[in-house]
């Protein structure tokens, strides 16, 4: 194939023609970044692509691409056979995504790239590394107000519910005695089984209340290096029946070992929680699988089922008490509550995500060391 002919050099008049379309460039490129900021960060990068686009010398002839770890965005359809000139995205001094000019090589070879257009493109890479590190500052930061405004909420309410759950015990106590002691008493069968019902209430009731008292933090802890598996294995073979109840698989993924210092008490209250819900949320025939790793410093525990998944409206509302999703009578809404109180006492954190291809993962990350 003959060689392409070179691109005639640019006289005087073009020279600066182009230096006024990149300093336009720049220009509406920084509007943009601060006229449109409440507009999601995929409309504003496909903009810059487009002022971008329109800067250029051979801008018909050219797609601008924009890559980061959350948007993909392109002027045109990239031909498969392009040469192209491209400048890094820098997300906190780390490399994050590039942007890229393609050209289609039956027209352009890189002899035809400006230096100056490199300069341009370098420029509006670090524009694009500033305001998605601005966006993502703001998003951790709206996150930490969130969750500080969550915990005051919460701790409020924590010091509100152990003062309930102390003065609900000793009446529950009271009814639980004496229905127990009516139906060992009466001959007479109704009352045995008005009895039994009252007895049942109470003990639900009775349940109740000690997930108040985990939740508002009033249960002693007695923290020990242990080794986690066993811990691990131990609920899973206590919850046998009602895995085999609801037709569901369990599956336990433990290479190693694993020691933390942790409540094993309140680590097993934790899994007992998470494994029934999981359970709830189960189809027949489908399997949980609960894995178990460490790094150096941290242990993790994952429980993944492969239900319908938590809908995105509820997301932010699980962690939540009293927030639930069942039935009147067949859960307090307590249990996550639970299960966010014990992992904070222990300095861990608890977080849950898609699983793949349905279903939701609970992800438990725990300092060995407590401190």
């Amino acid at each position: 194939m003959p060689p392409k002919d070179k691109k005639k050099p640019m006289d005087t008049n073009q020279n600066l023609a182009e230096r006024v379309k990149e300093l336009s460039c720049l220009y509406e490129v920084s509007s943009i970044f601060q006229e449109h900021d409440q507009q999601d960060t995929k409309s504003i990068l496909y903009k810059v692509a487009q002022v971008l686009k329109k800067a250029l010398r051979n801008s018909v002839e050219a797609c601008v691409e924009i890559e980061t770890p959350k948007h993909h965005i392109k002027t045109e359809e990239i031909l498969s056979d392009k040469v192209s000139q491209s400048s890094a995205i820098f997300l906190f001094k780390k490399p994050s995504g590039t942007i890229y000019i393609h050209y289609p090589t039956s027209q352009f070879q890189e002899v035809d790239f400006l230096e100056e257009e490199q300069k341009l493109l370098n420029k509006v890479a670090y524009e694009i590394s500033i305001f998605i590190e601005k966006r993502e500052l703001q998003e951790k930061e709206e996150w930490l107000q969130r969750s500080a405004q969550r915990n005051d909420r919460l701790a409020i309410l924590g010091e509100i519910t152990a003062g309930i759950a102390h003065e609900l015990n000793t009446p529950l106590g009271n009814m639980l005695g004496f229905a127990e002691f009516i139906e060992e008493q009466t001959t007479d069968a109704s009352i045995r089984r008005d009895s039994k019902k009252i007895i049942e209430a109470a003990i639900f009731s009775r349940e109740v209340v000690k997930k108040l008292m985990f939740f508002a933090c009033e249960m002693p802890q007695n923290r020990e290096h242990i080794n986690i598996k066993p811990v691990v294995e131990q609920a899973l073979s206590l919850l046998s029946q009602s895995f085999k109840k609801g037709e569901v698989h369990v599956k336990l993924v433990a290479k190693e070992d694993v020691e933390s210092q942790i409540d094993s008490i309140q680590l097993t209250q934790v899994l007992f929680n998470l494994l029934i819900n999981a359970i709830y949320a189960s189809p027949p025939n489908s399997t949980i699988t609960c894995s178990l790793t460490q790094d150096d410093d941290r242990i993790y525990i994952d429980i993944a089922d492969q239900g319908k998944g938590i809908p995105d409206k509820f997301a932010k509302k699980i962690f939540d008490p009293f927030f639930t999703t069942k039935p009147v009578g067949e859960g307090s809404g307590l249990g996550l509550s639970v299960v966010h109180g014990i992992i904070k006492s222990h300095k861990g954190t608890i977080s849950h995500s898609h699983n793949t291809p349905k279903g939701t993962i609970f992800e438990i990350s725990i300092p060995k060391q407590y401190n």
